[in-house]
């Protein structure tokens, strides 16, 4: 199917051709017909799919071909991050740029009256983040009973960064006959009444298993000590064919000394998370982007609207303790159908994570035991010394095991490529698998 099979307007076609689209991804080719015909949906796919089209270029063309006067915002999306909102407004832009369609932006963490400023011009699409919306809102500045389309983007990060109550204000405050679309890369039970309680009789469009991982990156783990992360992490990084990568902390105050630590080494990073200011987050994405910073240090609520392309690797420093933020998290690679490497530090309190991150995305991750600071699989102390080796192209083969999960006896490797087994979760690990957990859960609110 290509973008000319959908029936989309010249002015859409025109804007397509222009950003040089020509296939429809497949969450695209099929949201896009259903919207068009003006029914509810509920889109679950991975991110990096192009879910932000599949939304964006019906509603354009919906609101294009209904015209009328501007008497109040005509679309509201929904989305729970400052990147993502921007990403988002960035998308509108470039599909409507050949109609009269307008939009703006709104968030926190930056002044209100800019935005007020726009919301003067009467767009007709309003992209936002709960929080500034609801102060806008109960400022009597903005008002959302003109609406028509709503959109509700990630929405399990909306879940998970507890943005569920502020979401069920603005519905309240939305006009019942609208059409409403949810999209998300998981459908937890919350999500899912929300969706019955929001839509009518919505259709529902899920183009890959929930919470499998992009198939094309090439996912491996470091068993190491959490003394030796950050020495593991400098010596990964002498690899070259690292060009552009994602490490992900659990914690601001992690993400900001790992960026110290890096600079130390004469590695260039920068770190993104919520208690940056929004210029501050908005120079480090350049940066990135552009080259100039090599390393960028995320947290998980910071990096869930990071869309740079040509990201070669993602590198979880803490693994998560929700193992759907791992399929988030890798998922920045490997964007519109390239290729990805990414790479995990598992200390020993982290194997329960490792486990549950298995278990959801039902794939065993190899594991690399040809680095210097690698721990014998299921044991708790340094196995012998090994030197990691790359073969320069960022791509690794993997080794066969000894067939028992332990370490193989010979610490020379045989070829060029890191030796990756199981994942050696230990068999005998005692108490049960809820309480692990339990015992090893920490806050994930705190990007």
């Amino acid at each position: 199917m290509q973008f000319t099979d959908l029936k989309l307007i010249e002015p859409l076609q025109h804007a397509l051709r222009a950003e040089g689209y020509t296939t429809p991804t497949p969450i695209q080719a099929q949201a896009i017909p259903y919207i068009l015909d003006g029914k509810d949906l509920v889109g679950c796919a991975q991110t990096g799919t192009g879910k932000t089209a599949a939304f964006a270029l019906p509603m354009i063309q919906h609101l294009t071909k209904s015209g009328g006067d501007r008497h109040g915002i005509r679309a509201l999306v929904l989305a729970p991050t400052r990147e993502l909102a921007s990403q988002i407004g960035d998308s509108f832009a470039a599909y409507g740029r050949y109609t009269n369609i307008k939009h703006t932006v709104i968030f926190g963490g930056v002044g209100q009256q800019p935005q007020v400023n726009a919301l003067r011009r009467r767009p007709d699409v309003l992209v936002a983040t709960p929080g500034r919306l609801l102060d806008l809102m109960n400022q009597g500045i903005l008002r959302l009973n003109a609406v028509e389309f709503f959109v509700l983007d990630e929405a399990d990060r909306m879940l998970d960064m507890g943005f569920i109550h502020d979401v069920r204000k603005v519905i309240a405050a939305l006009p019942t006959r609208r059409q409403t679309l949810l999209f998300s890369a998981t459908m937890p039970q919350d999500i899912q009444d929300l969706a019955d309680h929001m839509l009518i009789n919505p259709v529902r469009v899920e183009v890959t298993p929930q919470a499998t991982t992009v198939e094309k990156i090439d996912q491996s783990v470091f068993h190491v000590l959490k003394k030796d992360k950050r020495a593991l992490l400098e010596h990964i990084l002498q690899d070259k064919a690292i060009r552009r990568v994602l490490v992900f902390t659990r914690t601001k105050h992690g993400a900001n000394k790992l960026v110290r630590q890096l600079d130390e080494a004469h590695i260039q990073a920068e770190a993104i998370h919520g208690n940056k200011s929004q210029s501050a987050r908005e120079r480090a994405l350049l940066n990135f982007r552009s080259g100039k910073t090599r390393v960028l240090v995320a947290t998980d609520i910071a990096a869930r609207g990071i869309d740079v392309d040509d990201v070669t690797h993602v590198i979880n420093y803490d693994l998560p303790n929700e193992p759907e933020s791992y399929v988030h998290r890798i998922g920045r690679t490997a964007r519109a159908g390239a290729s990805g490497i990414a790479y995990s530090l598992c200390d020993v309190e982290e194997r329960p994570f490792l486990r549950d991150i298995e278990k959801l995305i039902r794939l065993r991750v190899p594991v690399v035991t040809d680095h210097p600071y690698a721990l014998a699989v299921g044991m708790d102390t340094p196995a012998p010394p090994t030197t990691y080796r790359s073969n320069g192209g960022g791509q690794r083969s993997a080794a066969s095991s000894n067939g028992n999960g332990s370490r193989p006896r010979s610490s020379t490797p045989q070829s060029s490529a890191p030796r990756r087994e199981g994942s050696g979760a230990s068999p005998n690990s005692s108490g049960s698998r809820s309480n692990r957990r339990r015992r090893n859960r920490r806050p994930n609110s705190q990007g």
